[in-house]
């Protein structure tokens, strides 16, 4: 067996206890998700996964004021009683098994 090493770092509490969470439902702890990265790293030569910026950023302001611009276009759009909605569910279900 090869030589072991520690690694340690520092990370974010939440994201550490979300990310543990994620790979135990997975079946595996952290630290064997952390090996998983590293021998993919080594064979793919890097990442593996892609990191680049996107080709678009919008500022939260710009996300806000979109947001509104489209709930400002649903004003008109009639109010659905729940009954209206189930019955248009039932529909689509039905069309789908026709």
């Amino acid at each position: 067996m090869a030589e072991q090493v520690l690694i340690q770092f520092r990370a974010d509490k939440a994201l550490k206890q979300e990310v543990t969470e994620i790979y135990e439902r997975l079946g595996m702890d952290l630290p064997t998700a952390f090996r998983m990265f590293m021998a993919r790293s080594k064979m793919e030569k890097g990442l593996s996964f892609e990191a680049k910026l996107p080709e678009q950023t919008i500022t939260k302001t710009e996300a806000k004021n979109a947001f509104y611009e489209l709930r400002k276009q649903t004003d008109d759009v009639p109010e659905m009683s729940l009954d209206e909605i189930n019955a248009e569910i039932m529909k689509v279900r039905s069309e789908r098994k026709g």
